[in-house]
Order: structure tokens, then sequence, then C-alpha cells
């Protein structure tokens, strides 16, 4: 997430009362998570055993629990707990807008777009050109949709990501303040849920066709031209490159890559990062001609038993 103008070191500081090691007036323009962050974010970490990553990342202001050595160009935020402060920016920047009508006005639908009865606009949505957007279905603020869309009923585009830290007390979420983007010629169908990403943005490709009762989780970018059939649930984070095939029921792990072309076949728990251009089937996943021979020799083991006793005998 960018901010609207640029802010300073110590103003940065003194939103969320923390100490601070560099100068008052050095650039902060936004803040990120770790996978997307650039020069001038904000990114937070919590845990020695990610300190080095953070440290080492393209964020250039790094909200810490710990006073550590500052790399050159960067600045650290010193705070007694990373999560809460991070909350509270999101808070400041990006807080949640109230509305009590259907349609924001602030958002924008284009020439030729249709949008059926009971449907929820949010704030700062914008909608292309030659869209169905049909019954019942809600578009969480700043959502960005583009031409040739179709989004079919019940479904939601801008839920929260699933994101908590566990406390004694229970469990504080991570709140989002990222987007959904849907690219032109994308087919979406009935009561399927997209959250949007926590800072950054959860994106449907191009000509990319997803069925009923599909779930996308937070920042999965998923490529142009993919299909996606129906009760397929794909964590956060997940890069799912052009022309991917999932069929129905795949499960996936977070953070993992699936490789351009890749064919997943059904009820199949992806649990690591894929190559593309093959096809993939089973828990835990293989090739799939691998685990169909692997099933076909499973079958042979009585008859290989009964031989091994006719020989005992």
């Amino acid at each position: 997430m960018k901010f609207s103008k640029p802010h300073n070191l110590k103003d940065i500081a003194s939103l969320i009362n923390a100490k601070y090691i560099g100068k008052d007036d050095f650039q902060v323009l936004g803040m990120n998570e770790i996978h997307v962050v650039e020069a001038g974010d904000i990114v937070f970490v919590d845990h020695p055993k990610y300190y080095d990553k953070a440290l080492e990342s393209a964020a250039t202001i790094v909200l810490i629990n710990k006073e550590v050595d500052c790399p050159e160009g960067k600045v650290l935020l010193i705070s007694d707990d990373p999560f809460r402060d991070f909350n509270k920016l999101s808070q400041h920047f990006r807080p949640f807008q109230f509305s009590n009508i259907s349609i924001s006005p602030s958002a924008t639908v284009g020439e030729g777009t249709v949008i059926q009865p009971n449907c929820f606009i949010g704030h700062n949505v914008v909608i292309g050109k030659n869209c169905i957007i049909h019954s019942n279905v809600s578009i969480y603020d700043n959502t960005i949709i583009g031409n040739n869309v179709i989004v079919h009923a019940g479904t939601i585009l801008g839920a929260d990501a699933f994101y908590y830290k566990k406390r004694p007390e229970g469990f504080d979420q991570l709140l989002s303040c990222g987007r959904v983007v849907v690219q032109d010629n994308v087919g979406i169908g009935a009561l399927c849920t997209i959250d949007k990403g926590v800072t950054g943005d959860t994106t449907i490709g191009e000509g990319t066709k997803i069925d009923n009762q599909v779930h996308v989780g937070h920042d999965t970018v998923i490529g142009k031209k993919c299909l996606i059939a129906a009760q397929t649930g794909i964590a956060g984070c997940v890069i799912v490159e052009d022309e991917v095939t999932l069929w129905g029921q795949v499960g996936t792990t977070s953070g993992i890559t699936i490789g351009s072309k890749a064919v997943v076949m059904g009820q199949t728990g992806v649990t690591k990062s894929i190559d593309g251009g093959k096809t993939y089937f089973g828990t835990p996943i293989e090739e799939s001609r691998e685990k169909l021979k692997q099933l076909a020799n499973i079958k042979k083991i009585p008859q290989i038993l009964d031989k091994l006793r006719e020989n005992d005998k």
C-alpha cells in the first residue's frame, strides 16, 4: 500500500509512539508485507528467525521489536509490538469507511456494465466496460475490475485476509488494507470468495475463468488464461502462473508457485511448488503418471502375497 503523499520517519514514529534510528526526514512512501516490499516501504518483523529476511529486503523502513545494527540506506522503528503497531498504521492510513447505500458515490462503473439487484459496491471501486455483476455480489472498497468481466451471484470480492497472531487472550487479526484486482475478460462463478491483500493486491489475471465456490486467499496472484474448477481452495501468497488448470477440490498450501501450464487433477493437495507443463495428482502431490503407477502396483500386492505363500509351501 502506497500512501497518498510521502511522510517522514519522525512523523510515522510519532503515530505509533516508537523510538527510531535514522534521520528525522527519512522519506516513507508506504507499507507492505515482506513479499511485495519496495524502497520507501515499511515492513514489520517480530521474531528473530525473520530479522535477516526483513533487514535484507527491499524495504527501507523496518518496524522491529529489538534494536539491531541498521543496514546502510535503511532506518528502524523500534516497537515492543510490531504487529500491533503495523495495525495502527493500517488504521490510520486506510481506515474502515462505513456505508449505508448499495453503490458508493465514489465508485466508477463503465459504459455498458450491468449491475443486478441487491449488489453492494464499496468506496473507490472501479468497474470497467461491458461487465455483468449478478445479484447479491459484494464488492468491497478499492476493488478494481477490468472490462468484459462476469461475476456470478453471491460472490464476494475483497473480504479480509485470514491472518492472525496468537495472543494469550485469543487471536489478534492483522488488518487488511490491500485490494482485489480483476483484469479484463475474467469470469468468476457463483459463491466465490476472493480475499484482498493485507497491504498489496490479490490479482486475477486476464482471461482466467473461475468456477463456482472457489476460494482465493490474500495476496495470491493468478496468471492469465487459467481454469479453476469448483470447490478449489487457494491459500494466501500463492503464485499461479499463466494457463494453469486446477480441477475440482484442489487445495494448496500458502506461499508456493504453480508453474505455467501445469494441470492439477481433482482433490489433489498442492503441498509444495511445482513445475509447469506437467500433470499432477494425489496428496502428497506427484506427477500423475508416477502416482497412477504406484496405485496400480498397490493393487498387485495381494497377488504378490499369494505367490509368496505358494512358494513357502
